[in-house]
């Protein structure tokens, strides 16, 4: 019988469904003895899971609930073969995107401050940053209160699964879509990476939704948010590393640009650090995964994989083969 390693803060309910071939062992972040198990599903939270990894005997497939699975070839070494939950956070971080989006053009952190004050009057300042962030000094009435989505150019940098859902979501927007992915594709049009620094001057609204690698650390830095133009909306809903802390501080003091991130670099952030108090910023801490489904549709990926595990079938989510 297979047996089947996963994190005991996860409910046993959620692993009804798995096949019977299966002997499922919880595992305690706080595991004290050696178990021999076939199969490993690490708990979400990196930090817990290799809490653990010097106890685990035998392990020859990782199932991760994460799409992102950085830190466990490290952990695990080459003779594992590690499967991510590609698919299962699609919708949850898709919204998240189009929710910092839309928060940031409607203005949305700033009129919560108006909220919290209780001084109406305080709506005019929409307009004075209005004017500050896009550098359009022109004079409007009525004035300028919040902008809008629709019509706006797009740049989506990374178009796997989670990329193609936020693309889903942005159709109703009439948005002008631009796709760079490491792989250039014909239908729809994909830009090379190599062609990332020609197109940032045109978007109005970047959104980086790549892995983070060692050829993906710092793609945005000091050069590339100076490519950007007036006001343009950074998002970065991937992995902090993707962009350069310190010239992301220094665009966003300059008053260039304007941001929303579920990731940084370092994370957790420290308290004092200088992104908390920069400009123009909405910060979550993230959180653009994490909703009542994760669970569910994490595990039922898992399930999918350990399936075709048993038959002999290819999986469909290897980020690396055992060597």
């Amino acid at each position: 019988m297979l047996r089947v390693g996963f994190p005991a803060t996860i409910s046993a309910d959620l692993f009804a469904d798995f096949p019977k071939e299966v002997e499922l062992i919880p595992l305690s972040d706080k595991l004290d003895h050696d178990v021999e198990i076939d199969v490993w599903i690490p708990d979400p939270y990196p930090a817990r899971a290799l809490r653990i990894v010097s106890h685990l005997r035998g392990v020859r497939l990782v199932l991760s609930l994460m799409a992102g699975t950085e830190w466990i070839p490290g952990a695990m070494g080459p003779h594992v073969t590690i499967c991510n939950a590609r698919g299962a956070h699609n919708i949850s971080t898709a919204e998240w995107t189009i929710s910092a989006i839309l928060s940031m053009l409607k203005y949305l952190p700033l009129y919560l401050d108006v909220q919290r004050s209780g001084e109406w009057k305080r709506r005019f300042e929409a307009t004075e940053h209005y004017a500050r962030i896009t550098g359009d000094l022109r004079p409007h009435y009525p004035p300028v209160m919040q902008e809008e989505l629709t019509g706006k150019t797009v740049l989506l940098v990374g178009y796997g699964a989670i990329g193609k859902e936020i693309e889903r979501m942005l159709v109703p927007f009439s948005v002008q879509l631009l796709r760079v992915a490491r792989t250039p594709r014909i239908d729809p049009p994909v830009q090379p990476v190599g062609e990332l620094n020609r197109l940032l001057p045109k978007a109005d609204v970047v959104i980086l939704i790549l892995p983070s690698t060692a050829e993906t650390r710092h793609l945005i830095g000091s050069r590339q948010l100076a490519l950007l133009k007036q006001g343009a909306l950074l998002v970065n809903a991937a992995r902090g590393p993707i962009v350069d802390t310190d010239a992301l501080v220094d665009a966003l003091n300059a008053g260039r640009i304007r941001a929303a991130l579920d990731v940084t670099d370092p994370e957790p952030l420290p308290v004092g650090h200088a992104l908390w108090k920069c400009p123009n910023l909405l910060i979550t801490p993230h959180i653009g995964g994490s909703s009542p489904q994760f669970a569910p549709r994490s595990i039922k990926t898992a399930e999918d994989e350990l399936r075709r595990y048993i038959a002999g079938e290819p999986l469909r989510n290897v980020v690396q083969a055992a060597i």
